[in-house]
């Protein structure tokens, strides 16, 4: 008897439903982790020619804020702006980035469960995700980094590689406009919103961004008022006074926003 494996779902008493490739939400979804490499394929051949590499980071941030903040928030941003754009796909999340010495521990390796990385090691990885990516035929590669320490290197390599393939008129960028997000930092002082120490590190911004893009990340009991003196033993220097998931999809937007705005200025399409 021949089975028909395409199908919307199939229901076995005691299993959860189950979605095959026929799901349009999966095979339409602007995240390269979520398509057979077929679809991949189509995407390239009617118009999908960018690839966005988020870089996010595995770092404490504090009692309040789970270690795993910037992946979550950039896997969301990535997807958007590929979105967006319209002919991009968001790459798998490097989540592995320099966070400071390991030995002597230094930064954020002062806290349990921080992974860092050299800068070398890092600048390999980006490397070597772009060359696979231009390998495979995309015309335009960007990073998009939502930590500190990831900026750097990103924008070495970003250099080198559009130097390398200006030839092949591969366009490689770091778009650092995500990063600086300032529009954002001009909304929160305008708004007057999470005091002082607002954007710094698990302030009133990260709890926020955290809040809307991955809720369960927050330790909501934990979430008070801190300032600089207790960074060393807290590893938390912000103010996230106000914090709420309705103010973190409006600082999620704008981030988005710098994002899409700088590919299209890249590309001349703005």
């Amino acid at each position: 008897m021949k089975i028909c494996w395409v199908v919307a779902a199939v229901l076995i008493s005691g299993f959860p439903t189950l979605a095959w490739a026929g799901d349009s939400s999966i095979s339409t979804s602007y995240y390269l982790e979520d398509l057979t490499w077929p679809e991949v394929a189509a995407r390239m051949t009617t118009g999908t020619n960018s690839i966005i590499i988020p870089t996010g980071g595995t770092e404490q941030n504090g009692p309040h804020i789970a270690i795993g903040k910037h992946n979550w928030i950039v896997r969301f941003t990535s997807g958007e702006i590929a979105k967006q754009l319209g002919n991009a796909l968001a790459a798998p999340v490097i989540a592995y980035v320099p966070e400071g010495s390991i030995n002597p521990p230094q930064g954020h390796m002062l806290f349990p469960g921080t992974i860092s990385v050299s800068e070398k090691a890092f600048a390999a990885v980006l490397e070597d995700t772009a060359r696979s990516f231009k390998q495979h035929g995309f015309q335009a590669i960007f990073f998009l980094g939502d930590s500190g320490g990831n900026q750097a290197a990103q924008q070495m390599v970003a250099e080198n590689l559009s130097k390398e393939w200006a030839q092949d008129h591969v366009v490689v960028a770091s778009l650092d406009a995500y990063y600086a997000d300032a529009e954002a930092v001009r909304f929160i002082k305008e708004a007057k919103l999470g005091g002082a120490g607002a954007m710094a590190h698990a302030g009133f911004a990260d709890v926020s961004e955290t809040l809307a893009a991955h809720h369960k990340g927050v330790r909501a009991d934990k979430v008070m008022y801190y300032n600089e003196k207790d960074a060393s033993s807290t590893g938390f220097a912000g103010d996230p006074s106000g914090a709420s998931a309705a103010y973190g999809r409006k600082l999620l937007a704008m981030k988005v926003a710098a994002g899409v705005s700088q590919v299209r200025k890249i590309m001349g399409n703005e």
